[in-house]
């Protein structure tokens, strides 16, 4: 039992110290990047630095217009007289049909 409570008390003063230690790197790390900020923004006097914060993006580029193609209409057409075709020819039930014309006039 002494030997378990040795290591418990040397594992919380490590990790003790080094807490205490990141945080005191931590607190000098950010007074200089504090000191670093005051001082650029002290030389720009036309208020240049300020706007450095914001990210800078290219403008989006417009979409090209959405054109039907020209032969969609032959092409489904063509489709709807082979459909009928099939039909004549009694390949096709109407209900085939029905469900196929539906399809292509909807796509």
């Amino acid at each position: 039992m002494p030997g378990l409570l040795r290591g418990l008390a040397r594992t919380a003063a490590v990790a003790g110290t080094a807490t205490a230690v990141a945080g005191r790197v931590r607190r000098r790390q950010d007074a200089k990047f504090a000191q670093k900020d005051a001082d650029a923004a002290a030389n720009d006097p036309q208020g240049q630095y300020a706007q450095q914060d914001e990210p800078q993006y290219a403008p989006q580029p417009a979409a090209p217009p959405q054109e039907a193609p020209a032969d969609a209409t032959s092409d489904r057409l063509d489709q709807l007289k082979q459909l009928g075709d099939l039909k004549a020819s009694g390949v096709l039930t109407d209900a085939e049909f029905e469900a196929q014309k539906a399809k292509i006039l909807a796509g």
